[in-house]
C-alpha cells in the first residue's frame, strides 16, 4: 500500500470517528444537558405559579385523571403475577432453610423495597412516559408548540410543568396500589395455597417492615415519574419527520425512561443502604 493510500484510509477512519461522536455521545450529551435545563425551568415554573397563584389546575387535574386511566390497570395486572412469584420463590427457599415464619418479613420487604418501585418505573415509562411523549409530539409536528411561542405562551409554564407535577403524583398514587396489592395477594397465596399462618404472616412482617421503608418507596415512586415526565416532553417537544417521527419519539422516550428509570432505582437503593443500613434484630 503507498503512503497516499494509507493516508487516505487514516482519514477514513478520523471522519468515521468524528461522524460517531458527532451523532451518538454528543448527541447523548447534549440532550442529556437539555433535560436538565428544562428539568430547571418546569421546577421553576412550577412552584412560581404555585406562590403566583398561576397554577393551571385543570390542567393538571386533567394529566392526573388520564395518567391513572392509562396506568392503573397495567398496574394492577402486573403487581399481581409479580407478588405470586415473589411469593413462591420466598416461600420455596424459607421452607428450605426452615424460617417459614418469617415468610411475611421477606415478602413484604421483596414488595416494598424492590417490586412496587420497579414496578411502578414500568408502568411509568411504558404507559405514562409514551402517552406523554405522543400528545406533545403530535402537538409539535402539528406546529401548535410553533403557535404557542408566537403568542407568547410558554409551553413548558403551560404543558410541561403540569404534567411534571401530574406524574410524580401518579406515580406515588401508582407505588401506594403496588404495595398494597402486593401485600394482600402474597397474605392470599401463603394462607391459601401454601398453607401459611395468617398471624405469623402479618407478626413478622410488621416486625421487620418500618416506616422509612415505605417511605423510600415513595420517595423512589416520585423519582421515577419527574424523570419519565421529563424524558417524555423533551422528546415530544423536539420530535421531527411527521408521523413517523412521532412513532420513533415514542420509542425512544420509553426506551431512554426505561434505562434511566431503573439506573435511578439501582443509585437510590445504594444511598439508602449505605446511609440507614438495616438494624439486625
Amino acid at each position: 500500500m503507498t503512503v497516499g493510500a494509507q493516508h487516505s484510509a487514516r482519514m477514513r477512519v478520523l471522519t468515521s470517528g468524528l461522524d460517531y461522536w458527532r451523532d451518538h455521545p454528543r448527541r447523548s450529551v447534549e440532550t442529556a444537558g437539555r433535560q436538565v435545563l428544562m428539568t430547571g425551568r418546569a421546577t421553576a415554573e412550577l412552584f412560581g405559579s404555585l406562590v403566583r397563584r398561576r397554577f393551571p389546575m385543570q390542567e393538571f387535574i386533567r394529566q392526573c385523571a388520564f395518567m391513572a386511566s392509562v396506568s392503573a390497570t397495567p398496574t394492577l395486572l402486573v403487581a399481581i403475577p409479580i407478588a405470586v412469584v415473589v411469593s413462591i420463590q420466598v416461600g420455596s427457599l424459607v421452607s428450605q432453610v426452615g424460617a417459614t415464619t418469617f415468610i411475611g418479613a421477606v415478602n413484604g420487604l421483596g414488595i416494598i423495597r424492590q417490586g412496587a418501585p420497579l414496578v411502578t418505573s414500568l408502568m411509568i415509562a411504558g404507559a405514562v412516559g409514551s402517552a406523554i411523549c405522543a400528545d406533545l409530539g403530535s402537538r409539535t409536528i402539528r406546529e401548535e408548540i410553533d403557535a404557542m411561542r408566537v403568542m407568547g405562551v410558554d409551553p413548558i409554564r403551560r404543558l410541561v410543568a403540569p404534567r411534571l407535577a401530574a406524574a410524580v403524583v401518579v406515580s406515588t398514587l401508582l407505588c401506594g396500589l403496588v404495595v398494597f396489592v402486593g401485600f394482600a395477594t402474597g397474605y392470599a397465596f401463603n394462607v391459601y395455597i401454601q398453607a401459611g399462618t395468617p398471624g405469623a404472616y402479618i407478626s413478622t412482617f410488621a416486625s421487620f417492615a418500618v416506616a422509612s421503608d415505605l417511605i423510600i418507596a415513595m420517595v423512589k415512586a416520585m423519582i421515577f415519574g419527574a424523570l419519565a415526565a421529563i424524558i417524555a416532553c423533551d422528546t415530544g417537544l423536539h420530535t421531527r419527520g411527521g408521523p413517523a417521527g412521532v412513532a420513533d419519539a415514542v420509542n425512544s422516550a420509553v426506551v431512554n425512561s426505561a434505562i434511566v428509570l431503573f439506573a435511578s432505582n439501582i443509585i437510590v437503593t445504594q444511598l439508602y443502604n449505605t446511609l440507614f443500613p438495616t438494624k439486625v434484630i
